[in-house]
């Protein structure tokens, strides 16, 4: 069994720590911004679209909630950025925590073709927070790992297993797919600020590539049709 996983201190030192206007870790707060942008997009498109687009109004409620976690998480993590600690970093893992959830609800409710209501969402969304709280109450990463990684395997397998009600439902895994690049990107921090000439981080292109994926995932909600009979 794999013990507590401790939050590392030196996670909180990126490669780009240049500031410009007064504003520390300048890349890494204003790419946040993206998440803000898609996230308010993504909440107000599917406010005006809400009919006929979604497979019952418990999945076009997660997918809302998803998207309005995305903007907050775009808050925490500039809030994050200013001045990262693990105090901070809580404000930017909250949302994200609750997103992944959301998302996860979202599936289950049209691959499944259950009815949830508003009871799955609500479950799984404090769920997500509490992987966080346990976090900062213990120092122990493994809920919040299991909330985000696993959430997202769910996902994968729960995409491959059923059939898709709307049309290009090959594009979540598409999706997931530029969210491991992201991932990846992170990963690389360093490596990628020195690759680059010191204009561009791994971690601010990671910020950059998980909203585009949001945004990819936004686009898909608005111009999917409902599939036809035997389509996979």
């Amino acid at each position: 069994m794999i013990g507590p996983i401790h939050q590392d201190q030196a996670y909180h030192r990126f490669a780009d720590a240049r500031s410009f206007f007064g504003v520390p870790n300048f890349a890494d707060v204003a790419s946040s911004l993206a998440f803000v942008i898609v996230g308010i997009a993504g909440v107000l498109l599917l406010w005006r679209s809400a009919a006929g687009r979604f497979s019952a109004p418990a999945e076009w409620r997660a997918y809302w909630w998803f998207f309005a976690a995305a903007a907050l998480a775009g808050i925490g993590s500039a809030y994050y950025h200013l001045a990262p600690d693990d105090a901070r970093l809580a404000w930017d893992r909250l949302p994200i925590a609750v997103g992944f959830m959301c998302l996860l609800c979202a599936l289950i409710t049209e691959r499944s073709r259950v009815a949830p209501g508003a009871t799955l969402l609500v479950v799984l969304a404090i769920l997500g927070a509490a992987s966080v709280l346990y976090w900062r109450a213990f120092d122990d990463l493994r809920p919040y790992a299991l909330v985000q990684f696993g959430s997202l395997a769910a996902i994968l397998v729960i995409c491959a297993w059923l059939p898709a009600r709307f049309s290009q439902g090959w594009m979540v895994f598409a999706v997931a797919g530029v969210y491991a690049l992201a991932k990846w990107c992170e990963l690389r921090d360093p490596a990628i600020y020195q690759a680059t000439g010191g204009s561009l981080s791994g971690h601010t292109l990671k910020h950059l590539l998980s909203a585009a994926a949001i945004a990819w995932l936004l686009w898909w909600l608005m111009v999917r049709q409902p599939a036809s009979p035997g389509h996979g």
